[in-house]
């Protein structure tokens, strides 16, 4: 393409957080988690002009995902806007776009709208996505827990069952709406087992006139032989004791060979 084609088809976009001479190097960082926002805050009194883009303007603290998936905060108790944390750093600015494409010839970040913005350092801070093992088609099913959307999702899915649960006269049928199956033990898996027990047996309790929550399932998979994998051993096996007394049920060295509705 052409530099006249390309000027015709794109629109350059003028990041100028601070009156810094065209001279200061720009760096761009893609992704207002916890990687960009770090590298922002470390360039903050650097001689550099700093912009953050990101598909959001809030920074989410994933850690407490489970926590909005499981009713006990909301989705504010766990974002931030990005421009109030950098609000000091008078050489960061911050754009809400999604991200398109790089071109590093040009050194160009493309975005949405036809948008581009040129930088002189690149850092990509994108973070990661839930891992299906090559089967895309579960996550209609099983949703991951990365973003608000997907702790809403969950949040209806497992509230749902309940109601329906309660409307549902049949007594096998009403067993497998209150059997809740978590795939993975790690940090996320292990937090979402344990809020879910604590929201049966605590939140939940006498809320219900023809089911009893107390008597949910909750199944956690592990592929690995024992949960929490990446942590200390007396960690995981103190988790999952907790786990234990809380009525879920731990199946270690199992893999997920199928997901059907």
């Amino acid at each position: 393409m052409n530099s006249k084609t390309q000027q015709d088809e794109t629109r350059e976009v003028t990041q100028q957080p601070s009156q810094a001479p065209t001279t200061t190097p720009h760096i761009v960082i893609v992704g207002g988690g916890f990687g960009g926002l770090q590298a922002a805050k470390e360039l903050g009194k650097q001689p550099v002009q700093v912009t953050i883009i990101d598909h959001n303007n809030f920074h989410l603290f994933q850690p407490m995902l489970y926590q909005v998936a499981t009713a006990g905060l909301s989705p504010s108790n766990i974002s931030n806007p990005i421009r109030a944390i950098l609000e000091k750093q008078q050489n960061t600015g911050t754009l809400m776009a999604e991200v398109t494409g790089i071109d590093l010839d040009a050194q160009q970040v493309l975005m949405g709208d036809r948008q581009t913005l040129h930088y002189d350092y690149l850092v990509l801070a994108t973070g990661a996505t839930s891992n299906y093992f090559g089967h895309p088609e579960w996550q209609q099913l099983a949703p991951g827990l990365k973003s608000i959307n997907d702790a809403l999702e969950v949040r209806r899915t497992v509230l749902s069952a309940f109601e329906a649960a309660e409307r549902e006269p049949d007594e096998q049928k009403r067993r497998a709406l209150l059997t809740f199956l978590l795939v993975g033990g790690g940090p996320t898996g292990v937090e979402l087992a344990g809020a879910i027990a604590e929201l049966v047996h605590q939140s939940l309790k006498g809320d219900f006139r023809h089911i009893d929550p107390s008597m949910t399932r909750i199944v956690l998979v592990q592929g690995p032989k024992r949960i929490l994998p990446s942590f200390p051993n007396s960690l995981a096996q103190q988790a999952s004791k907790k786990l234990k007394q809380a009525g879920v049920e731990i199946k270690t060295g199992e893999h997920v060979k199928e997901v059907r509705n």
